[in-house]
Order: C-alpha cells, then structure tokens, then sequence
C-alpha cells in the first residue's frame, strides 16, 4: 500500500506540478498581452502627442511669420508716414520761402489772373502786395488788399468774394504734397520689395 500511495502522491504532484506550469503559463501569457497593450497604447498616446505638438509648432510659426509680416508693414507705413511729413515740411518751406518773395509772388499772380476775369481782389502780406500792386497796374479792375494774416503767397477773390482761389503758402505746399504722395509711396513699395 506504501507503494500506491507513493504512486497517488506522485500523480497528484504531478497533476499540481501541471495544473500550475499551466496555470503560470496563463498568467505570464496574460501578463506578456496586458504589457503588449500598453505599450501599444502608450505609443499611440506619443503619437498622438508628437503629432499634435508637430501641428501647434507649425501654427507658431505661421502665427511668428504673420506678425513679421504685420511688422515689416507697419515699419514701411510708419517710416513712409516719416518720409511725407519730412518731405511736406521741406516742401511747405520751400513754397514759403519762394512765395513770400515779392517778385516771384507777382510773377505767379500775373499769370494766375491774367486768364481768370478782368476783375477781383488779391488779398496779400505787405511786401508781396506792394509787387502785386505795380505787376498788375494794367488790371486796373484787380484790388490788392494789404492782408496781415497771409504770410506767404496771395488768394485771389472774385464775384463779390463768393469765389477764392488760394495760393498760399500752406495751401500750395499741400497741393503738390498731395500730388507727390502716391510717387512717394510707390517709390517706399518698391524699395521693401
């Protein structure tokens, strides 16, 4: 009986020894699939993350290369604004300059009223009205009015004063601003290309 009971002791360590084996090998192979899967998850998570930090690089550097854009305008708009005004002011004091001298002053009163109508008021400084005054003696219907507030330049009112033309100063000086500006801007274009 010793003999038998050996053999059941062997047979039932044995089926132990199996049921076990297979059991662990169950659990290492569940075990080897629950690692599998989440690797798998986490590299798919980095890929998703890579993918999404790829695509919000490339908006900023959209974004930065629009706001250099924005700049690089702003600068050209902020340094044509620059040019104008330096220019209109030099322009205003040239115009100044040659209008409140009384020959030249004459000289462009002259030609201004010569084709308008044959009479009016020209409306100037003092020494400018003196010129006008002595060019235009042939006019007899054109008053020159000694006028204390134009510095430079002249207007010229017709129709009882209903109609002015005015060539002062600051006006021509506008004028022509006005007329160099789209050159000027063109010319800024064309050197931020």
């Amino acid at each position: 009986m010793a003999e038998e009971l050996q053999s059941l002791i062997e047979k039932i360590n044995r089926d132990g020894v199996e049921k076990a084996s297979a059991e662990a090998e169950r659990i290492i192979s569940a075990a080897k699939e629950q690692a599998a899967a989440i690797v798998k998850a986490a590299n798919d998570e980095a890929a998703k993350s890579a993918a999404a930090a790829k695509a919000e690089a490339e908006a900023s550097a959209e974004r930065a290369k629009e706001t250099l854009r924005q700049a690089a305008r702003d600068a050209v708009i902020s340094v044509e604004a620059a040019v104008s005004a330096l220019l209109e002011k030099i322009l205003t004091a040239n115009v100044d300059a040659a209008l409140s001298d009384p020959a030249t002053a004459a000289a462009i009163a002259g030609e201004a009223v010569r084709d308008i109508v044959t009479s009016g008021e020209i409306h100037a400084g003092n020494k400018v009205a003196e010129a006008l005054k002595s060019q235009l003696a042939a006019k007899t219907n054109f008053t020159v009015v000694m006028d204390e507030v134009t510095s430079s330049g002249f207007t010229v009112k017709l129709d009882g004063g209903r109609v002015e033309h005015d060539f002062t100063g600051a006006t021509v000086a506008a004028e022509l601003a006005k007329r160099l500006r789209p050159d000027l801007a063109a010319l800024m274009k064309d050197s931020s290309n």
